[in-house]
């Protein structure tokens, strides 16, 4: 048994921080099977990516080729130069709300003027190492805004889902619904039927088919429909006049100082959504792979992503977690697959760009309002409610000014928010628990109940011992994440010891929750000694339960368990002979 010990280790070096995973499988030895299985990855994500990308651009306010663009230039430095080592780079859904009023105010050249300026902000805080704290956002935060943007994004597809005829559409959600409903006259059957049809083939494919890909299945029937029946409705061809066959030559943005000055709020708030998108889909990587990214080198490749797409008219990207998953379940092995789903999308573009203008706006808005509904995360706005009044009310602030105000408001006012529950929670705690230590020292542990670690119980070398100490909550997770690295084929237990944590917050158990999933899936089995009645139940409300993980009260209870579990397991077969 190892038992886990407080060590000063060395800071990492420059080039432990900021090598490419791209640089680190070509170390790791690259070959014909490789890149077999990232060919097909990448062109799966492709697949997914093409539709996904015009939608998302022209909801933006942007064009359709513009969307491309991003992607594929974007896409290819995201997994190039990128930190991730499954990473797919793209438009994203929750950048919609953001882009579209840079559009209106700024029009588009202060657009991807903000994206070039978003992008040096974004490699700047990757080489000052500001990656770290970008982790330290709350866990209802991220859930409310994310929920807020979904809103959003629904709302801004009504006009073509339904197929309304507007003068002028009105950003602001209580603006823009009295103008919908205004225009409900004008309701198209033969848009409400493609859009329906759009999201009825997405949805039956996603559950009787769920390899197949729905989005792209359902965008090129809608397209043939139109074409052959001559459906009057509005297409890509008809409001753009289609996408071009190539990309475009290269050209810095207008880097005047007043142009600078007036687009500058809106790279802010592109480099701070990036951020925290780029470095989320990072950690469900993680998770879904067991392998670590690099934050600070992942951001530097965001970096140069926004530099790269604005350079050939492109808009803001950043790492997507759809696009993300979908690559790690077509079985990709490294950053080759992020870049051949660029080039795929590059030849899908030269070849494909005629059919193109046939595709309809209301199948494009058929596909943004599932990946609405995707993103609202349901299970994890159930738990937060159920969690308490300081959960429920971050999540609260979040979601509504999100959705009435604007997205940066929401995710400043709701991490300061959490800080200050956090800060109430531990005044309380501290109160309470005035003769009890929070860390107990060698020589208070005679006169505690609380015992020490038998440093002579570590004789089984299949079991890991973890002691956190301290309050686990949203600002200490980052450093749980060693714990993961713990889990391997060869362990058999992990011993989590809580005896020594005074509060949990939902964001602590949410990072115990994946470790437990994870743990579960290489065969370890976990145990959580020395919890609370209140940590306890926290962790209950998360799921975090058998067959998941085990409890015990103490280190040696659990090791005891362990001891007789193999013990009997060994007389097993001496008793049935």
């Amino acid at each position: 048994m190892k038992v886990s010990t407080d060590r000063q280790s060395e800071a990492p070096g420059f080039a432990e921080l900021y090598t490419p995973k791209f640089l680190t499988i070509l170390r790791e030895g690259y070959g014909l099977p490789h890149l077999r299985a990232d060919a097909i990855a990448g062109l799966t994500v492709a697949i997914v990516a093409l539709p996904l990308s015009m939608a998302i651009a022209i909801a933006s306010g942007a064009t359709p080729a513009q969307g491309l663009y991003s992607a594929i230039v974007g896409g290819f430095f995201v997994s190039l130069f990128g930190g991730s080592r499954f990473q797919i780079g793209g438009p994203a859904g929750a950048f919609i709300v953001l882009v579209a009023a840079t559009v209106a105010q700024h029009g588009m050249d202060g657009l991807i003027l903000a994206t070039f300026l978003s992008g040096l902000m974004l490699t700047a805080v990757g080489l000052l190492r500001f990656g770290t704290f970008i982790k330290f956002i709350p866990f209802p935060v991220t859930v409310g805004f994310t929920a807020g943007i979904a809103v959003i994004i629904f709302a801004s597809q009504i006009k073509d889902l339904f197929g309304l005829t507007l003068d002028h559409e009105p950003g602001e959600l209580l603006q823009k619904l009295p103008v919908l409903w205004g225009a409900k006259d004008s309701v198209a059957s033969g848009a409400v039927g493609i859009s329906i049809t759009t999201i009825a083939v997405i949805l039956g494919l996603r559950r009787w088919r769920p390899r197949w890909p729905g989005m792209l299945i359902a965008v090129a029937l809608s397209s043939t429909a139109t074409a052959l029946l001559a459906l009057p409705v509005e297409t890509i061809g008809t409001k753009f006049g289609g996408i071009p066959s190539a990309l475009p030559f290269p050209q810095l943005p207008d880097l005047s100082m007043d142009r600078i000055v007036a687009v500058l709020p809106a790279a802010l708030s592109f480099t701070l959504l990036g951020s925290i998108e780029s470095l989320l889909s990072a950690v469900v990587a993680d998770g879904m792979t067991g392998r670590r990214h690099r934050s600070n080198c992942e951001l530097v490749a965001q970096g140069a992503a926004n530099i790269g797409a604005s350079l050939f008219g492109g808009f803001c990207v950043t790492g997507t977690i759809a696009r993300t998953a979908t690559n790690i379940r077509a079985g990709a092995h490294g950053p080759v697959a992020g870049m051949l789903h660029s080039a795929f999308l590059l030849i899908f573009m030269v070849i494909a760009a005629p059919l193109a203008a046939y595709i309809p706006l209301a199948a494009l808005a058929g596909v943004l309002a599932v990946v609405a509904w995707n993103m609202i995360e349901k299970p994890a706005i159930a738990i937060l409610l159920r969690s308490g009044w300081g959960e429920a009310t971050v999540l609260g602030a979040t979601f509504f000014l999100t959705v009435f105000r604007d997205l940066s408001e929401a995710i400043v006012v709701g991490f300061a928010l959490g800080s200050v529950l956090f800060i109430h929670r531990m005044s309380r705690t501290t109160a309470v628990t005035t003769h009890v230590p929070f860390v107990a020292r060698d020589e208070a542990d005679d006169a505690h109940p609380r015992k020490a670690y038998n440093e002579s119980a570590a004789a089984n070398p299949d079991v890991v011992v973890y002691r956190i100490t301290g309050a686990l909550f949203f600002g200490a997770t980052a450093s749980i994440g060693s714990v993961l690295d713990r889990i391997q084929d060869n362990q058999k237990a992990l011993v989590v010891d809580f005896s020594a944590v005074p509060f949990l917050d939902s964001t602590g158990a949410n990072m115990i929750e994946g470790l437990a999933h994870k743990a579960h899936k290489h065969g370890v089995t976990l145990w959580l000694t020395g919890t609370t009645r209140d940590i306890r139940r926290v962790l209950l409300k998360h799921e975090i339960k058998r067959p998941l993980v085990r409890y015990a009260a103490t280190v040696e209870a659990a090791i005891s368990a362990l001891q007789r579990a193999r013990t009997t397991l060994r007389a097993g077969p001496t008793q049935a002979a």
